[in-house]
């Protein structure tokens, strides 16, 4: 018999009584009683169980804008829900208690539970539901019941993810997903490798779990921005190329680093932030950056005419120009999943 509070997982097979974990490029091979990199994944009696199923962490109201996702239902507000765990383990991880946590704190939920606190919400609190905090790819089962149940009436469902999952496990999962921010956490594989703990694939799978999400659902990117580790401007300038070449409307997030966890470099410059904000934009048209002090990097503007669309101030998202997707200034369609809340959709 299993401990009390596991659940036998999907994404694995058993080979020379090992057994080997398929849920994401680490491929972990697990002998009897030992855990995977992610520390909710255990092996018992040859099958692989989680300890995070069902196991709710934290959970919250947050506005969309938050997760970051600025062209998502701007304005809306999205039930955020996470647990314990993570297949990364990065040296400046802003939620390590979580991504590093064994689940001994958490509550129970299901996905229907999930679903009757939606219902009970007010209408601006309705969307759906983002899988954040720790990293939702490794609560796996719970996520994929749950995003299809809510799936099936109507909510919404968003993940904030690092993208390490593998092709089969992701594409069982994105007919259920609307909207994803995926982290970058650099364009090289040497970062992931000495920051992240992270296997010879990481970036590889990174890239093509942005390449695929965006085929089925709204993406953007988030890219936090290390002094002296992916700062550099060739970095950010390759980065940027490869997003051109996948869509130039995808929006780019550039957030601001701080202390935390094990890194202590100091803050990012606001100068490195300027500049590749700059860099960016000389290929993408949506480009904004986070944990700065200065609004205007946060506001939409018409990529045609240049005018104001959509203005932020902290998470409140205001409408400035925009009738239904279309700039009213000039007649351009910008990138918009969904409409601003409270706005009917054209």
């Amino acid at each position: 018999m299993h401990e009390e509070g596991m659940h036998e997982a999907l994404c694995y097979h058993v080979e020379d009584s090992l057994v080997c974990c398929e849920l994401c490029p680490l491929a972990c091979r697990l002998q009897e009683g030992q855990e995977g990199a992610c520390g909710v994944r255990r092996a018992a009696g040859e099958r692989l169980f989680t300890l995070n199923y069902n196991c709710c962490a934290s959970l919250a109201v947050d506005p969309i804008e938050k997760k970051p996702l600025y062209h998502f239902y701007p304005g809306w507000s999205i039930l955020s829900v996470g647990t314990f765990g993570c297949n990364l383990q990065c040296s400046f991880c802003q939620n390590w208690a979580l991504a590093r946590g064994k689940g001994g704190g958490g509550e129970n939920l299901n996905a229907a539970g999930l679903l009757q606190i939606l219902r009970e919400h007010p209408p601006r609190e309705r969307l759906g539901v983002a899988y954040t905090y720790n990293e939702p790819s490794v609560w796996y089962e719970f996520v994929l019941e749950s995003s299809r149940l809510l799936s099936a009436h109507a909510f919404k469902n968003v993940l904030v993810t690092n993208g390490m999952i593998n092709a089969g496990p992701l594409a069982e999962l994105l007919p259920y997903i609307h909207g994803m921010n995926i982290d970058v956490k650099a364009f090289n594989n040497d970062f992931y490798r000495h920051h992240c703990r992270g296997g010879a694939r990481s970036l590889e799978t990174v890239r093509r779990t942005v390449e695929e999400a965006a085929k089925h659902c709204h993406v953007e990117l988030t890219y936090l921005i290390i002094p002296s580790l992916n700062d550099s401007p060739a970095e950010i300038g390759e980065f940027a190329g490869w997003v051109t070449s996948l869509d130039r409307e995808i929006p780019v997030h550039f957030s601001r680093y701080y202390p935390s966890y094990r890194l202590e470099l100091p803050p990012t410059p606001l100068e490195t932030l300027r500049r590749a904000w700059e860099t960016a934009r000389e290929k993408l048209l949506y480009v904004y950056l986070g944990n700065v002090p200065d609004n205007r990097y946060s506001h939409t503007c018409c990529p045609a005419c240049s005018r104001l669309l959509m203005a932020r101030h902290g998470y409140v998202t205001a409408n400035h120009g925009l009738t239904g997707k279309k700039c009213r200034f000039c007649g351009n369609t910008i990138r918009l999943t969904g409409h601003i809340y409270g706005e009917e959709s054209v």
